[in-house]
């Protein structure tokens, strides 16, 4: 098949791809949200009804929470095997009050499309479903075989597809994995992600007195939860954001000298702090901004909790106190190690008077792919042809756990093509993706099956 006949019928097909998204993106399935089970299945049905529309083999595989959605078109003799993998699951859309138009009713302006779900992860892993769907409707054979997954527990850990991994990996059993779930480089600037951070996430607790006290008899005789965690958590970092618990960074990887000097010839995009509402950075010093971002380790207070919410005072001292927080980490740290640092750093640190206790939420390790494979080739050409800019090499700060558990187990290569942009607001109000890289996105995923099946299996 030519490119010129498919680019011609993406063309004609634009805002049938563009509704279909919305559609999808009307579903409210947030994971981690007991009462969105319903709208959570609802959305891995609708994934599921059409990619078995457009003639694929589909299954749907239970899991002790969301089901994940499983696709695969024929296979083809002497040609590579790609799994794409995404999830259909969404963050929570709070604070709906930040919202310009509500999360889930999808909106377009200023040529983005703006729902949660836009960009994480509904409207780049549909690129991909829409380039196959299309591919088939046309009659004619893949080039090569695609295998599809698509979960619905991403968002809180994939928990689920990592302990089912080893049952599963002859079914995923492919030569490259290909995910959309990053970001390009800049606008007009395609990027091909090859390393990832990982990530380790926590609940911590202050317990203080047994119930809330007046803070006028009892403040300045009894330690305050909310102040002595306000102490730990400070304690963790330093001021100018380097991490203080001992030994973090032992096992860092440091960046090599070309790898740095590759990242600094980078072409310069609008600033920064500005694209994203900041008055200035900050960071590690010695870093770049995207060295800081990409490849090295960094602990965030991602929500606090204690005392009086609502409006007015009310002068209490409080019970207890407690905070949700995360490290993004670089290859080479392993989260399950810091769980006992941690430990240790906050009963050193831990102020008279109160208790703690730390939960550890989910974790995985950061990633890298090879930048030399033949897969790599085939993603340069296809988005070259597709953005009309070559792609440049990044990392991504993010995280996506899975997918060193698909490296170790499926022996595979990997590429993450981003589609989206870096003010996307993944994870806050305003969530968007540009419509215009929505179709750029299915015309690259289009252009990638033919690259690779071109190559040997």
């Amino acid at each position: 098949m030519s490119a010129h006949f498919m680019a011609q019928s993406l063309q004609q097909s634009q805002q049938r791809h563009l509704d279909e998204l919305i559609q999808w993106l009307k579903i409210p399935s947030v994971s981690s949200d007991t009462s969105k089970i319903g709208d959570v299945k609802a959305a891995g049905d609708w994934i599921a009804n059409k990619l078995a529309d457009s003639g694929l083999k589909v299954e749907t595989i239970q899991t002790q929470g969301h089901p994940m959605i499983y696709a695969e078109s024929p296979a083809i003799d002497g040609a590579p095997v790609v799994l794409v993998y995404g999830h259909y699951d969404v963050q929570p859309p709070e604070p709906l009050n930040l919202w310009t138009t509500p999360a889930f009713e999808p909106t377009v302006r200023n040529g983005n499309l703006y729902a949660r779900g836009a960009t994480d992860d509904k409207g780049q892993v549909l690129t991909h479903v829409h380039s196959i769907c299309d591919w088939m409707a046309t009659g004619k054979p893949l080039p090569l075989q695609i295998k599809l997954l698509i979960e619905g527990e991403e968002e809180v850990g994939s928990e689920n597809l990592e302990r089912m991994m080893p049952e599963l990996a002859d079914k995923l059993a492919c030569d490259c994995v290909v995910i959309s779930d990053s970001s390009q480089y800049g606008p007009g600037q395609p990027a091909i992600t090859y390393g990832l951070r990982g990530i380790a996430t926590y609940e911590l607790l202050v317990q203080g007195p047994k119930q809330d006290l007046h803070s006028g008899s009892f403040g300045g005789a009894v330690m305050n939860p909310a102040i002595a965690l306000c102490h730990l958590m400070s304690s963790m970092v330093d001021r100018e954001g380097r991490i203080a618990i001992d030994g973090f960074y032992d096992s860092v990887r440091d960046l090599s000298p070309a790898e740095r000097e590759a990242w600094d010839q980078l072409p310069k995009t609008d600033d920064f702090a500005k694209s994203v509402g900041a008055s200035e950075l900050f960071g590690e010093k010695g870093y770049s901004a995207d060295e800081r971002r990409w490849a090295r380790p960094t602990f965030d207070i991602n929500g606090l909790t204690s005392g009086h919410q609502g409006e007015g005072v009310k002068t209490v001292l409080p019970a207890q106190a407690s905070a949700k927080f995360s490290f993004r980490l670089v290859p080479d740290q392993d989260p399950t190690q810091l769980t006992d640092a941690i430990n240790s750093h906050l009963t050193k640190h831990l102020p008279t008077g109160v208790t703690f206790k730390l939960t550890p939420d989910h974790g995985a390790p950061g990633m890298l792919a090879d930048t030399n494979s033949r897969f790599m080739d085939a993603a340069r050409a296809a988005i070259t042809a597709a953005f009309e800019t070559p792609p440049v090499l990044i990392r991504e700060g993010g995280s996506i756990p899975i997918v060193t558990r698909f490296q170790e187990t499926l022996r595979c290569d990997c590429l993450l093509l981003g589609w989206g942009l870096s003010d996307d607001n993944a994870h806050s109000p305003d969530e968007k993706f540009c419509i215009e890289d929505f179709y750029r996105g299915i015309q690259a995923s289009t252009m990638l099956w033919e690259s690779i099946g071109k190559l040997s299996s």
